[in-house]
């Protein structure tokens, strides 16, 4: 390093700590000398992000000098986790920052903690959004991320007597550094009135949507840098605010309390991130959230393309739209909207632009999770967008019907509209007639929506179907999840996979090296040693660094079955307790995630591993030899402590159910091996690392739909396998319930009474057997060293980058 270079770095240090002690006396009041460490993260937020907003603005100015195409991404999550370690990498000023804060007389570490997870989103959707924006940044896309800004986030878990209980997430509490409030950046959305019609000047029936109720949304700004490219786009959320109009209506009348409680109200719709669905008042909130943050995100896009353009004739060369998920498709009717009755197009060229410029990403295969709005609710709070749906619904069946003449079936299949007992308007069938480009997320899945869901769809329009198999960026989940990997892997093949993770293939070689395989398993030692620390600290739980780190973490869902990996922890759980001489490998199973509110049967799922983890850790014939811990309240940040320490990746779903995975990735980024079920990507992560290095169980999706329309019976399976009758005897009646012998019944009964939908009896036997190859295998350091090793090498299609780019030149008509 040069003297210049040296002079340069000390000059941006000590630029740091005096912008930093600026914020701590100016923007807060504090004395630096009496300040806590929320007060010293919050000043070096802000001297982080002064140099994040000189990027930006270059960024904007640039794409309006270049007249670009822009990409909006559209997506009710944004689980972006906390934004200062992130920065920090992407900006290349991390040692920098480290100074500076040392020299305030604190630590990075500390500083780093004090940091609060953005409450913005939940689970792998939101995540994946995430990793998307960085990607976007770093491979200079113009791009803009769109959402809710969520005042208290989905909710903050903890455990009381292992259930789970729900507080808010006041994430807000102390304010957020990152974001830019646009106090006058101000947007009126509209809900409920009515349509008047009416004949204009040339003879054309025309609508307008009046009488109606306004809400404001408001943009708060965060940006988001690229991977040491100078680029920064904007992550732009929509807050909630009352219509000053809509105040003075009620305190001109002098009824003060109405006009409090009615403001409160319209508020309301950025408090939650999705409010329970199961009432109707929750329902309405969601529907009223999804057109909230559409109506504002067509209005910013809309007054950004008319600064350029005069006419709608270039709106598909300039704009492209991605829906994630069927979540913001009610932008197609809006987009239409805004085209037919405020621009004054006809139906036909507001057509052509609406499905130019929107693609759709399908996230599930449930198709309970195929979102369908009751006609009744949408039609009165967006009677204008129902009018359109029904017009949309017409023509496309007319189409339907002169393409498969007198298919009924098919016709009543396809239509936007179920004529159920309550008619229903299904959004993902509007998403795909209202798109160009219709995507699932990994190859398995998207054959699913060509063959079995959407078949009827990909029968009509089969070039709009394409695949995009997920990806996550390497900058959050290596770099910084795991910096002393990380540091390896860059001692050895140099850092440029950090921007191209095809790079780590120059680590197949090192497989080999028994020097670096010692090297490779200390690290993940440390990371273990830290975990444990973390669970001592957190749950007073004591675990062995040199067990398997047993981990499945993410969304509690039958079709995930946590289920099957509790019968596991039982089924070990017996056989040391009925042989203490038993050989059972040292294992620590590591759960974490969140249920959503009124799913009770989730619930029960936590209530289950905390009654099992409460027998297991404490009985003295187990000795140890096997612990479970539930860590709570799952988010970003717990992901990167418990990631970079896990041994064995748990990716165990129902093969056939699970759309991608992106867990299943950032495990497998650093180091664990993977045990699942040939479902999502898992299918694609074992054609890159190959059979051999992955432990593969369980029935294939084809085998799934044998089985089940050959007449699925699960009591075929409890009854002819003994180890497993006994663990779900154990589970019904009472054994880890001794105050309530019937509490996990339910459990019990929906495997043998209720058909068994997720058929975790059909798997027990070969997950079983898997488990113990698995045992096996550990026990043998350097084999175990290698595979680790070939996991992470062959884990480039995985990034993020690749996803991007795919999107990029095949969907959006972008160069990258």
């Amino acid at each position: 390093m040069t003297m210049e270079v040296i002079g340069k770095e000390q000059q941006s240090i000590e630029k740091l700590e005096s912008t930093a002690r600026g914020y701590i006396e100016h923007h807060l009041g504090k004395d630096p000398e009496r300040a806590g460490i929320f007060d010293f993260y919050t000043g070096l937020a802000y001297a982080v992000r002064d140099r994040l907003i000189e990027k930006w603005l270059a960024t904007q100015r640039s794409y309006y000098m270049k007249k670009t195409k822009r990409v909006y991404y559209l997506s009710l999550e944004f689980l972006v986790g906390r934004t200062l370690g992130n920065s920090m990498i992407n900006l290349g000023i991390e040692d920098e920052c480290s100074k500076a804060i040392e020299a305030l007389g604190c630590k990075m570490e500390n500083i780093r903690e004090a940091e609060w997870d953005a409450g913005l989103g939940n689970g792998g959707l939101g995540r994946l959004a995430a990793c998307f924006l960085d990607s976007f940044a770093t491979l200079g896309i113009p791009a803009y991320g769109y959402g809710i800004r969520y005042e208290y986030g989905m909710f903050y878990q903890k455990i009381k007597d292992g259930y789970q209980i729900e507080t808010p997430d006041n994430w807000l509490r102390y304010g957020n550094p990152w974001e830019v409030a646009r106090a006058a950046h101000l947007f009126s959305v509209h809900f409920y009135g009515k349509v008047n019609q009416y004949i204009d000047s040339k003879g054309i029936l025309r609508s307008e949507w009046v009488d109606t109720e306004e809400v404001m949304a408001m943009a708060c700004d965060t940006p988001v840098p690229g991977y040491r490219n100078d680029n920064v786009i904007n992550m732009r959320l929509w807050t909630a605010r009352s219509s000053r109009d809509f105040d003075l209506h009620f305190f001109n009348g002098g009824n003060y309390i109405q006009a409090v409680e009615d403001k409160a109200k319209s508020e309301s719709i950025s408090k939650v991130l999705y409010p329970a669905d199961h009432v109707m008042e929750g329902r309405l909130l969601r529907l009223k959230q999804q057109y909230f943050f559409v109506s504002a995100t067509f209005q910013d896009i809309m007054r950004r393309y008319k600064k350029e353009e005069a006419t709608f004739d270039n709106f598909t060369e300039k704009v492209a739209v991605q829906l994630n998920d069927t979540h913001p498709t009610v932008a197609i009717p809006e987009l239409m909207r805004i085209l037919l009755d405020i621009e004054g197009l006809p139906w036909e060229k507001a057509w052509d632009i609406t499905v130019g410029a929107f693609g759709y990403t399908n996230h599930t295969v449930m198709p309970e999770a195929l979102e369908r709005w009751p006609v009744s609710m949408f039609e009165s709070l967006l009677p204008r967008h129902m009018q359109i749906i029904y017009e949309i619904n017409r023509r496309f069946l007319e189409e339907v019907n002169w393409r498969f003449p007198g298919d009924s079936e098919k016709r009543k299949r396809m239509s936007l509209i179920e004529e159920s007992d309550e008619k229903l308007i299904r959004m993902a069938n509007l998403a795909i007639v209202g798109s160009h480009s219709i995507n699932g997320v990994s190859k398995l899945h998207t054959e699913i929506l060509k063959n079995q869901l959407f078949r009827d769809f990909y029968e009509m329009f089969p070039k709009r179907f394409n695949n995009k198999t997920n990806g996550i960026t390497p900058r959050r989940w290596l770099k910084k999840a795991n910096p002393s990997l990380s540091d390896l892997i860059t001692e050895k093949i140099g850092d440029g996979w950090i921007a191209n993770l095809d790079e780590l293939k120059k680590l197949i070689p090192l497989s080999e090296d028994k020097k670096f395989r010692e090297r490779w398993m200390d690290v993940k030692t440390e990371n273990k040693k830290r975990l444990v620390e973390y669970i001592l600290k957190t749950h007073d739980i004591s675990v062995d660094a040199e067990s398997i780190f047993d981990v499945q973490i993410k969304r509690l869902h039958e079709y995930k079955r946590q289920l099957l990996n509790v019968l596991h922890v039982i089924t070990l759980y017996n056989r040391i307790k009925n042989n203490k001489d038993a050989h059972v490998t040292p294992r620590t199973v590591i759960f974490s995630g969140k249920a959503a509110p009124a799913y009770w049967m989730a619930k029960l799922i936590i209530k289950l591993i905390h009654s099992v983890a409460d027998v297991v850790n404490h009985s003295k014939e187990i000795g140890g030899r096997l612990k479970v811990v539930f860590l709570d309240n799952y988010n970003v940040s717990l992901a990167e402590k418990i990631i970079p320490a896990a041994d064995l990746s748990e990716q165990i779903s129902t093969a056939g159910t699970e759309a991608s995975g992106t867990g299943n990735m950032k495990l497998s980024l650093n180091g664990a091996l993977t045990i699942g079920t040939l479902d999502g990507a898992n299918i694609e992560i074992m054609e890159e690392v190959g059979r051999d290095n992955i432990f593969i169980f369980g029935l294939t999706p084809e085998e799934v739909l044998a089985v089940k329309g050959s007449g699925y019976n699960p009591w075929h399976y409890y009854e002819r396998n003994q180890e497993l009758k006994e663990v779900l005897d154990m589970v019904g009646g009472g054994y880890f319930s001794p105050e309530n012998f019937s509490l996990f019944k339910p459990l019990i009964d929906s495997l043998l009474y209720h058909g068994d939908t997720y058929m975790l009896l059909a798997d027990y036997e070969a997950y079983v057997s898997c488990q113990e190859r698995v045992g096996k295998l550990y026990e043998d350091r350097h084999e175990w060293a290698k595979k680790s090793i070939l996991n992470v090498a062959n884990m480039g299609k995985f990034s993020s980058d690749r996803t991007i780019a795919e999107y990029a030149r095949e969907v959006w008509g972008i160069d990258v």
